[in-house]
């Protein structure tokens, strides 16, 4: 196994394009990438996000093809449960701000090596899990140096369809998209 600098030493040196045909795991945060960021309080106190259905119908996509998706997140809300339950996403995380650690732990279990796994965040808490994977991403409207450490920057904000813009990117770089794009134009 490379260790964490050989790691880091390629990814530097390869495009985000190169780097994302070998991407087997999408880690995405929730507050800011799959939310707009905006915390929403019921008459109970409950939390309520809003979550984007053109990012859903992308992690359906992602998975379809055999990119799995995990989700982290410092809040562990019952309305990420229920979304990610629909979903199908069963590898959720929440209520902790160790993400790497977290995800190291996930990593091994599923046997992947650092290089196959994308992650994309917008805010601090998410660069120690960007500086460990092969592929770091950013929504558009993250921290600045959230963006500095990503490879790539999506054009759409946070809960407005970026994760269906990195989605969409990751198909096309692995040349997944046309036919995905084929199959659901023929669909009875």
């Amino acid at each position: 196994m490379k260790n964490e600098n050989d790691a880091h030493a390629v990814r530097e040196n390869a495009s985000a394009e190169s780097l994302a045909r070998r991407i087997r795991l999408l880690v995405l945060d929730v507050d800011g990438v799959l939310t707009d960021g905006g915390l929403y309080y019921d008459a109970n106190g409950l939390a309520i996000k809003r979550f984007d259905v053109h990012d859903g119908i992308g992690l359906r996509l992602a998975r379809s093809v055999g990119i799995e998706v995990a989700v982290l997140s410092g809040m562990d809300v019952p309305c990420v449960v229920k979304r990610l339950e629909v979903l199908g996403i069963k590898e959720y995380h929440g209520g902790s701000d160790n993400k790497r650690t977290l995800l190291d732990a996930m990593r091994q279990r599923l046997g992947l090596e650092w290089e196959e796994i994308a992650y994309l965040g917008d805010d601090w808490v998410d660069l120690a899990p960007m500086l460990a994977v092969g592929l770091p991403a950013a929504v558009a409207n993250a921290l600045p140096e959230v963006k500095e450490a990503a490879r790539y920057v999506t054009r759409l904000s946070g809960g407005h369809g970026a994760v269906r813009e990195f989605v969409d990117f990751l198909l096309t770089c692995q040349g997944k998209r046309d036919a995905l794009l084929e199959h659901w134009k023929h669909l009875e």
